[in-house]
């Protein structure tokens, strides 16, 4: 008679360091930093929960016909502009959107670069699923996650020997008027759009969303432990590193 053997459940670990608003250079810098650090396994896979205040950021692409706005006159809206190695095309990041950079190893994780980009659009969905909102991942050409024909979640990844970094944005309430001086991800005459816009429900605090964000990140990528880390002790422990 053969016995049948239930495969034990691996208990994976997410370190998830709660940054608060930090300055997107600085968020590069510690992005580069950790990459070097997983892959050296010096430390567990980690996701960094944070805003930025208003940036513009491009991609490798340096699709730079997608600002519309002379990069002289960003100063005037109180805006920066930021190349980077990650994918995709000009987005903004601001106060009011949850953002996440996990700094993962997908190899660890067992996903290849389609399915960790499906699985940061799942958690979008499903954050928006828990406030009536019905979004969808992008159609061919459309990155990102979509409530109808507005964009309401960005992704940008980029992953070097199979280390993760940057990731998601997902606008809660965000100043949309910084979208008009872009061509939003490089599609042409689409809205972007918020929770705030697209709900009837009364939201919560922002920093409850954020952690909401943060849960439907660990459920869908399977990680069973989350080790939180605030802002102050983050900040000690990269001094001492």
């Amino acid at each position: 008679m053969l016995k049948k053997f239930k495969r034990m459940k691996v208990l994976r670990s997410l370190e998830v360091w709660k940054m608060g608003s930090i300055n997107y250079l600085n968020a590069l810098k510690l992005q580069e930093k950790l990459v070097s650090d997983r892959k050296t396994h010096k430390i567990p896979d980690t996701l960094l929960s944070l805003q930025h205040p208003p940036t513009y950021t491009l991609g490798k692409r340096r699709t730079d016909h997608n600002l519309l706005i002379p990069e002289p006159d960003l100063q005037k809206i109180g805006a920066e502009l930021h190349y980077t190695q990650r994918g995709g095309d000009i987005t903004f990041h601001g106060p009011h959107q949850a953002i996440l950079y996990p700094i993962i190893s997908l190899r660890d994780v067992g996903l290849g670069a389609r399915n960790y980009v499906e699985k940061l659009e799942l958690t979008m969905i499903e954050l928006a699923s828990l406030y009536g909102v019905r979004a969808r991942a992008g159609q061919t050409g459309e990155t990102g996650v979509w409530v109808g024909e507005r964009k309401i979640g960005a992704i940008g990844v980029r992953i070097s020997y199979g280390i993760t970094s940057h990731g998601l944005a997902f606008n809660i309430d965000p100043d949309l008027n910084y979208f008009k001086h872009i061509v939003p991800c490089g599609i042409a005459n689409k809205e972007v759009t918020s929770l705030r816009k697209e709900t009837d429900s009364v939201l919560p605090a922002e920093e409850v969303i954020h952690e909401q964000l943060i849960s439907c990140f660990a459920r869908v990528l399977g990680y069973s432990n989350l080790i939180w880390k605030e802002n102050g002790s983050i900040l000690s422990d990269s001094v001492e590193n």
